[in-house]
């Protein structure tokens, strides 16, 4: 048990059970009982709501929640950060040198836009050394929709001169049957990482199951809550390992009449507020993809145009 499970037990009011109940409702910190609402820790544990609030209260004396720091640390821990190559020059420049680390970067666009493409060729190219681009790391692969191919890793591994059977050998995939078991993967991705140099975690996609069982507006609420809590769990883990957060998500074809456009990615606000860089993808001419940078927090909106081909992602 770590340091911090162990204080849950230690907080006034929390004996063994209920410690056991916030640990199996995913609250594994003092920090995120302390920034938890009375209401969901009330429902998720299974506790009286004043017990709730009593449980927050003393969290937050016992966490550290006053955590300013000045720029010139948050700098410092910046140049940590890593960029992972895609393999095209194009859209590498598009992301400011590559996939950061400690970032989600969402891909979103139609079925054969390139999506899943991009993830296998980082899938491999994060297992190259940093001068060439990579981040000399393993994967961890939560794949929802079957879509994972060892053959096609082989065919990339091949085209940059790779061992294939090496390159094959640090991807780590489970299929995730439904949105529960997606989101207990991506925990037991810790576990994974503690024996393994972990740099990029992918989910493709991430919100499949989570479109197809959250069905009609009344269970709207309940799945962007669930959805947030993945997401952010998910950009925990990328903090945690310096580790490259890539996930892949579906569009809805109904054309929207605020917005006009017809390709909205699933997942509304939580996803979108979430996610550190937003990139569309869409099909053009001659096997080329066209991937627009929508979202950013540093850089221009802006378009780059790849090619998927048998060696995978080029200019």
């Amino acid at each position: 048990m770590s340091e911090d499970q162990d204080s849950i037990e230690k907080l006034p009011g929390v004996g063994p059970a209920t410690a056991d109940k916030l640990r199996e409702a995913g609250y594994t910190t003092l920090m995120s009982i302390a920034v938890e609402s009375p209401k969901n820790l009330a429902e998720l544990c299974e506790l009286g709501e004043a017990v709730a609030v009593k449980v927050i209260a003393a969290a937050k004396k016992a966490a550290d929640i006053g955590g300013f720091e000045t720029g010139d640390i948050v700098m410092e821990r910046r140049e940590k950060v890593g960029k992972l190559t895609t393999c095209s020059k194009a859209l590498n420049s598009l992301l400011g040198g590559g996939f950061e680390s400690q970032a989600i970067s969402e891909m979103y666009g139609e079925f054969g836009s390139g999506k899943t493409q991009i993830a296998h060729q980082c899938a491999v190219s994060v297992q190259l050394k940093e001068k060439d681009g990579g981040l000399d790391g393993d994967v961890i692969i939560i794949d929802t929709e079957n879509t994972f191919r060892p053959e096609r890793i082989v065919q990339m591994a091949d085209a940059l001169d790779l061992d294939s059977k090496d390159v094959l050998s640090r991807i780590h995939v489970a299929r995730a049957f439904n949105s529960h078991h997606q989101m207990l993967l991506a925990e037991k991705a810790k576990e994974i990482a503690q024996e393994f140099p972990v740099r990029l975690l992918i989910v493709d996609s991430l919100t499949s199951h989570f479109r197809a069982e959250f069905v009609g507006r009344g269970t709207l609420a309940d799945r962007q809550q669930k959805l947030n809590k993945h997401m952010h769990e998910l950009l925990r883990f990328g903090d945690l390992h310096n580790s490259v957060i890539l996930v892949t998500n579906q569009v809805s074809a109904k054309p929207d009449a605020f917005f006009g456009d017809p390709t909205r990615p699933i997942g509304g606000h939580i996803v979108g507020h979430t996610a550190t860089f937003r990139l569309y993808l869409r099909k053009s001419k001659g096997g080329k993809r066209i991937v627009r940078l929508i979202d950013s927090p540093n850089l221009p909106e802006a378009e780059a145009v790849i090619t998927v081909d048998e060696k995978g992602i080029r200019d």
